[in-house]
């Protein structure tokens, strides 16, 4: 049995699709929000376990572990954003990361996968960006921090207990149940299906420059990329890049959207930002020939893939 906590959320949703594919069963914890979308639904109640859970609480971490007989864990679960105080957020995060090991090493799971980030090479001048490159300390973000802090951690807590932890350093994720508008490609996506202009009032950094390049991972390889880790016989390394693995700029990202939503309404600005890096995406060769992950889904596929589900899945 593999557990996903924050399995309810959309990658955990997505991830636990390709486990249920690959002939497993899936136990998902959700915390307060819960969704069943079509691709999942069905299996709910059969191979598919929803189970509330607060990852802080470490009779209640350990107690759904060994009442579900989990064999994997992948490690999703995370607070949103900006949504807690700087003590509560730290709180979470690290009591939540602590929880997960311990309830692991006590139930013999084989393997844990934890959530890292892209972000964790905010502090590099430019890219690609490799797994065995050296990181700064400092953090200019709370994802950055708390990233780098669990594979910090969990490295030395792996080391003394001999579990078996791997991070994977994801990229900007984006598709199907992606809410928040964080991102790039889903302001755009959901604004051309909308048949509204793409609206950018509260993004980081304003505006899109056309020229900006971004690691644009779809969701579903995210979801392959996790799936072929957790399940790996050996793995030879503890981090791996889970991304695209190429550059595409903002405008190749407007194309995609417009080769498919013609009368799309997407005004970039023009060069690039202040804040732009060369080549700042995420090196996926170890993960390529360590698990053979390779993405499926380009931009333009992405796209096409993603509108087509709006279409018929309004958010």
């Amino acid at each position: 049995m593999i557990l996903i906590t924050g399995g309810m959320g959309f990658i955990g949703l997505h991830t636990a699709r390709r486990f249920l594919d690959a002939g497993k069963n899936v136990v998902l914890t959700q915390y307060r929000a819960r969704r069943e979308p079509d691709f999942i639904k069905d299996e709910i109640g059969k191979r598919v376990t929803v189970e509330t859970l607060d990852v802080t609480s470490a009779h209640d971490v350990i107690d759904l572990v060994r009442r579900h007989k989990v064999t994997d864990i992948v490690h999703l679960a995370v607070p949103g954003l900006a949504a807690l105080s700087a003590a509560e957020d730290y709180r979470v995060n690290m009591g939540g990361l602590i929880n997960i090991l311990e309830a692991a090493r006590l139930s013999d799971v084989r393997r844990v996968t934890l959530a890292s980030s892209v972000a964790v090479y905010s502090g590099l001048p430019e890219g690609p960006f490799r797994e065995d490159q050296l990181l700064p300390v400092a953090a200019s973000n709370p994802t950055e921090a708390y990233k780098k802090a669990w594979e910090t951690l969990a490295s030395h807590y792996a080391s003394r207990t001999g579990l078996d932890v791997i991070s994977a350093r994801m990229s900007g994720i984006w598709g199907p149940l992606y809410h928040s508008m964080a991102n790039l490609p889903s302001r755009l996506c959901h604004a051309a299906v909308r048949g509204v202009p793409a609206e950018f009032t509260g993004a980081r950094g304003g505006v899109p420059y056309e020229d900006e390049e971004g690691d644009f991972c779809y969701v579903k390889d995210c979801a392959a990329g996790l799936a072929l880790l957790q399940m790996a016989d050996t793995l030879p390394h503890r981090i791996f890049n889970i991304a695209a693995g190429v550059s595409r700029t903002n405008r190749e990202l407007a194309d995609a959207v417009k080769k498919v939503v013609p009368d799309a309404q997407i005004t970039l600005q023009r060069g690039r930002g202040p804040r732009a890096r060369p080549r700042p995406y995420l090196d996926i060769t170890r993960a390529t020939q360590d698990i053979g992950y390779k993405p499926e889904y380009d931009l333009e596929r992405g796209v096409a893939d993603y509108i087509a589900w709006l279409r018929t899945n309004p958010t």
